[in-house]
């Protein structure tokens, strides 16, 4: 009994252990294989060669076309003002806007016209004495002698009428001026005088400008000139017509609205900004201040407006979003079998939505347009082509049909 217990245990243990070597020597094999590829989804689009017109987007600031000061030619008390004589005021050519008092300068042309019948019959009378001596010297039958015929008095006579006729027009002139009228159609932009004030040469009464048309610089960079059909200006078109500029759109913002203006782009200024390296080209917009349709309020002096200028048409182009462009100028095509296939192309134009390519892409190709951090030639993807149902793309998982190892 003593000896059973002693090798029972023993046999049990053997048992175990040799049991435990079985099963680990026929333990069973997994089976050794790679997960599924699965595919990635993006969109895309299918290309067609079009027609696409650049506009070349810039900002600048309404400037009016002609800003003139104000100034009396004649002093004198300001009598009167034209109602229209204010900040903001409208007035058309010839319009009086600030009279001054005539009084003085009607004196003077009374004294003028004195001065003239005098210088005209002291002339009368110089030709009544010079044709008696020479009736006396015709009597004698002798030919009269220069001096005796006057000639110099005569001549000392009628400039004196020249002279006065001067002075009286010069008169005339001047009371003229105490009317000082508008030079052109336009607006007052600061008044300086009012009535009882007394102003003299070089008094400035008020600053104007004109309200016909305004202008406004927009800068352009070399690569957008090259859009652009710019009216060319050369040393020998003088006398010329000039050529007509593109179409330009201005736009405004006042208060939630946005308001928009038609123009023209009417010439180029003659240098290059040293600073920027860009060309101030100039719009002009006609009738600023007109009623326009649905109340839009008039296009103002120094307003910050933003401009759309109508370039050249690319065609056959292939339009597509920004975010289909990656980096070196290349984009991703989507081929036959659901993959990606990088190819470089080339952007003529692009803008902060579109972008023009019109080399590198063929009539038909699906081009992806989903924004990838990594991808690569031969990745797998399922396309939503031109916003249709993505179709499912499958791919053998990679060690499929290559048994065990």
């Amino acid at each position: 009994m003593r000896q059973l217990k002693w090798l029972l245990p023993l046999a049990i243990l053997i048992a175990a252990l040799v049991g435990a070597r079985i099963i680990i020597a026929n333990k069973p094999q997994a089976e050794r294989g790679a997960p599924p590829v699965v595919p990635v989804a993006v969109e895309a689009v299918r290309v067609q060669p079009s027609s696409f017109q650049v506009v070349v987007r810039a900002e600048g600031t309404v400037e009016p076309r002609t800003q003139s000061t104000l100034i009396p030619q004649v002093s004198g008390v300001v009598r009167s003002i034209s109602p229209s004589f204010r900040d903001g005021g409208f007035f058309e050519k010839g319009d009086v806007l600030v009279t001054l008092d005539p009084k003085d300068y009607e004196l003077a042309i009374a004294s003028a016209e004195a001065q003239v019948a005098q210088a005209e019959s002291a002339l009368e009378q110089e030709l009544a004495q010079a044709e008696v001596v020479k009736n006396d010297w015709k009597l004698l039958g002798k030919k009269a002698p220069e001096l005796g015929l006057r000639k110099p008095q005569i001549a000392a006579a009628r400039a004196a009428v020249l002279s006065a006729r001067a002075q009286l027009e010069r008169a005339r002139t001047d009371l003229e001026r105490t009317r000082i009228r508008g030079p052109y159609a336009g607006q007052v932009l600061e008044k300086s005088v009012d009535v009882g004030q007394f102003v003299s040469p070089g008094t400035v009464l008020a600053r104007i400008y004109a309200t016909d048309y305004v202008e406004i610089r927009l800068p352009l960079s070399p690569r957008e000139l090259e859009f652009v059909d710019l009216p060319q200006h050369y040393r020998d078109d003088a006398g010329k017509p000039s050529e007509a500029g593109p179409a330009v759109s201005v736009l405004a913002d006042i208060g939630r609205r946005s308001w928009r203006w038609e123009g023209r782009i009417v010439r180029a200024e003659g240098a290059i900004d040293t600073s920027s390296r860009q060309l101030f080209v100039v719009a002009q917009v006609d009738d600023p201040y007109g009623r326009g349709p649905q109340g839009r309020p008039p296009l103002r002096i120094g307003q910050f407006v933003r401009a759309e200028i109508a370039g050249r048409t690319l065609e056959p182009a292939f339009v597509l979003p920004r975010g289909a462009l990656r980096e070196g100028n290349e984009v991703l095509i989507v081929d036959a079998d659901s993959r990606l296939e990088r190819r470089p192309v080339t952007v003529a134009w692009s803008d902060e939505s579109n972008m023009v390519i019109t080399e590198g892409l063929a009539a038909g190709e699906v081009v992806n347009i989903t924004p990838l951090a990594v991808a690569s030639s031969g990745t797998l993807v399922s396309a939503s082509i031109d916003g249709a149902p993505a179709q499912r793309a499958t791919a053998p998982t990679v060690g499929e049909g290559a048994g065990r190892p």
